[in-house]
Order: structure tokens, then C-alpha cells, then sequence
């Protein structure tokens, strides 16, 4: 079993983060902003797939067979067990947008954080329009890779945190393990439970979906 330590940061609609060398920097120069909100992304016609991070733009890349690979295992067994069971809560794997308002913004050219988790469970139908997602989804999880690795356990990681997402899973295909953030009354993570396959710890419970465990050797 493993931890991560958190430092304790405030919830605020710019969330700081360290230089990432996927930020993407032509809108900057084409529109001569420093933020953008979920307005400007809907401005953008390229059709380059991003994310903004606290107003910050970042790049996203086709992702390697492995990462893929565990995407679909984690998507089809948690499909599978909700749709099952005729629950309410539903399942979608990127590219999907969420938004994720951490004041309570409704107004486009006031959400400053818009994401596109590998996968997302959503409970609360009325986050759920015909753009994606908006508010905290249930669960999200998000298969390591080289590019966004450190997005992930950084600035997505307090983002999800300070938007109220209860459960974060970030799942790493080459070391065949998982770890599991839950979110705590406090409003913040607790500390990570590192799964692994190598330590014989395959059976991974889903919080947010009473009675659905992830074997990890299924999955990697």
C-alpha cells in the first residue's frame, strides 16, 4: 500500500500548476489572451483536441496501445455492471467534455477548467447535457501516459479535488497497478491506496458503484 502526500490548496477558479510541456501556446499568440474559458474552446475550429486547466490551455495526443488497451478493459467492465443493474449513473470515455465550474459559474466565458477524462462516471442526470458534462462527475479515472502523467497527478488531481469529484483513479498500465483517492468530508482526497498486481493486490473495489470490484489482471 502506498500514499501520496497533498499540500492544501484553496478552491479558486485559476488553479496554479507547474510549467507542462503539452501547454499549448498558439491560441495565446492568436487571441492574445493569457486565460481562456469554456467560451474560447468553443471559439476554436481546428478541431485540435485540449483541455483547459485553471484558464490554462493544454494540448492532448493519440494515446499509446497499452494506455488504450486498459481504457477499454476499465470502460467495458464498468458499462457492463451499471447497465446490468439499470442504474441511474452513466459511463463515458473521452473524448467527452466536463466542465467543471468551481464557484458555481453557469455563464461559458466563466468556466475556466474544461477536461476530458479517460473515462467518467456520472450519477446526477442533470449534469449531463448535450455538450458533456457539467459539475463533478462520481468517478474519474485516467490511465497514466508519458504526456499528461504529470497533469494527472497534479493539476487534474486539485482540480478534481476542489470541484468534488468522490472518487479518482489514476491507473498505470506499465507497472500493472492503480491508485485510488477517495474524497474525504473535508472536501479533500485521502490519502492514495496503491493497487498492484505484482503484490498480488488484483481485486480494485469501486466506491462509488457498491458491489463492482476491477480485477487488475483483467484489465492490464
Amino acid at each position: 500500500m502506498k500514499t501520496k502526500a497533498k499540500e492544501n490548496k484553496q478552491n479558486k477558479a485559476y488553479i496554479e500548476s507547474p510549467k507542462d510541456t503539452n501547454k499549448t501556446e498558439e491560441p495565446a499568440i492568436a487571441y492574445g489572451k493569457e486565460y481562456f474559458s469554456y467560451a474560447d474552446y468553443l471559439d476554436w475550429s481546428d478541431g485540435k483536441p485540449r483541455e483547459i486547466i485553471g484558464g490554462i490551455v493544454y494540448s492532448l495526443s493519440a494515446p499509446f496501445r497499452k494506455h488504450a488497451k486498459a481504457t477499454a478493459s476499465l470502460f467495458g467492465k464498468t458499462w457492463s455492471y451499471i447497465n446490468q443493474r439499470k442504474g441511474k449513473c452513466e459511463i463515458y470515455h473521452a473524448p467527452f467534455d466536463v466542465r467543471l465550474p468551481l464557484n458555481g459559474e453557469v455563464s461559458n466565458d466563466k468556466i475556466y477548467n474544461v477536461v476530458q477524462p479517460d473515462i467518467c462516471v456520472i450519477c446526477d442526470p442533470s449534469k449531463l447535457d448535450k455538450r458533456g458534462c457539467i459539475g463533478a462527475p462520481d468517478l474519474i479515472v485516467e490511465v497514466f501516459s508519458p504526456s499528461t502523467g504529470k497533469r494527472d497527478m497534479n493539476e487534474k488531481y486539485f482540480l478534481y479535488e476542489a470541484a468534488g469529484v468522490r472518487e479518482y483513479w489514476i491507473a498505470y498500465p506499465d507497472s500493472q497497478a492503480v491508485t485510488v483517492f477517495i474524497l474525504q468530508p473535508d472536501g479533500k482526497f485521502g490519502d492514495g491506496i496503491t493497487y498492484e498486481v505484482i503484490n498480488g493486490q488484483t481485486q480494485v473495489p469501486v466506491k462509488i458503484l457498491e458491489g463492482l470490484f476491477i480485477d487488475l489482471e483483467e484489465i492490464f
